[in-house]
């Protein structure tokens, strides 16, 4: 999934304009609970994703988040559905490696991940529940690759849009990017209209009154 015109325009807002436009919209793409696991840069780019399930009886062919990997194009953002768990990782660093290496822009888990300190010195933005050193093997393995999956109430497919920052992540089903781009360019320059107006002088009370309350109503 090679980085596209919606990508670049993504990189240029922020989580908040973007879920404030899918608000605006009735989108629901906003996920709650899952934050960079350190200060990181913000990034924009397609799911690849990936679900993980309890060890079984079954015996695994591969280890987890090794196919997504595989499957990724430099620019996209792998995602990890393991159903909010943070008492054993479903991320670590020889994934890590592999995820910057082949010019991941960022990992994002529902569960928890570990060797953090690992990611985070090779620059790969990373986010998740929780960090916890606990190994997934014999107890996690890989359910599904490139499938719908679900993170923080919110459900996506395999390309849809992603931007994350440090305010968190918000989900772009891509079928509706061509809607909820524009619509957060133009909160975007009216916040900064409205910015402007502070830095002259003008009073916060009367500038955010109406203005930004009726704002995603307008």
């Amino acid at each position: 999934m090679a980085t596209d015109e919606w990508v670049e325009r993504l990189r240029k807002l922020d989580t908040c304009a973007v879920s404030d436009a899918q608000d605006k919209l009735g989108i629901n793409g906003t996920v709650v609970g899952i934050l960079p696991l350190y200060e990181t840069e913000r990034i924009a780019g397609r799911a690849v994703t990936f679900k993980l399930k309890t060890k079984g009886n079954e015996t695994s062919t591969h280890h987890l988040g090794t196919s997504a990997v595989e499957a990724a194009d430099p620019g996209d953002i792998i995602v990890c559905d393991h159903r909010g768990r943070v008492d054993v990782a479903g991320w670590g660093g020889i994934l890590s490696t592999a995820a910057k290496t082949k010019g991941v822009a960022g990992v994002i888990i529902d569960g928890a991940s570990r060797d953090v300190d690992e990611a985070k010195g090779l620059g790969l933005p990373l986010f998740a529940r929780a960090a916890v050193p606990l190994t997934a093997r014999g107890r996690i393995i890989e359910e599904s690759t490139n499938q719908r999956i679900e993170i923080g109430k919110v459900s996506l497919l395999p390309g849809d849009y992603i931007i994350a920052d440090n305010s968190g992540i918000v989900v772009i089903p891509q079928d509706r990017v061509h809607d909820v781009v524009p619509e957060a360019e133009n909160i975007v320059a009216r916040e900064q209209a409205m910015a402007a107006d502070v830095m002259a002088g003008k009073s916060v009370v009367e500038v955010m009154g109406i203005n930004y309350e009726q704002m995603l109503t307008q």
